[in-house]
């Protein structure tokens, strides 16, 4: 069965075209859920509800999920509760120069 961390590694490879950053270290990943079935749901946000790549990453989610193996039905849950701010990045992107 799929554990977080196959999980946080998959996610760390989605990249934001605009912040050329992974989703893990920008801080959209909220929460990792993964049922006794296989099922998971991630639960995540973007940096504005109004960005023009929320597309592009949603879709980048689901396909990197549904390439792991022993993974069951995928349920990305997008959110905006609380709302992303840029103190939810990691130190090491925060501080990179």
């Amino acid at each position: 069965m799929v554990v977080i961390k196959d999980i946080v590694v998959a996610l760390s490879q989605c990249k934001d075209p605009e912040l050329d950053a992974n989703i893990v270290e920008i801080g959209l990943i909220y929460g990792i859920t993964i049922n006794q079935d296989g099922s998971v749901k991630v639960t995540m946000t973007m940096t504005s509800p109004m960005c023009p790549v929320t597309g592009i990453i949603l879709a980048d989610v689901q396909l990197r999920l549904e390439a792991l193996h022993d993974i069951g039905k995928i349920d990305v849950d997008l959110v905006w509760d609380p709302m992303w701010n840029p103190d939810m990045m990691s130190d090491d992107l925060k501080y990179r120069n």
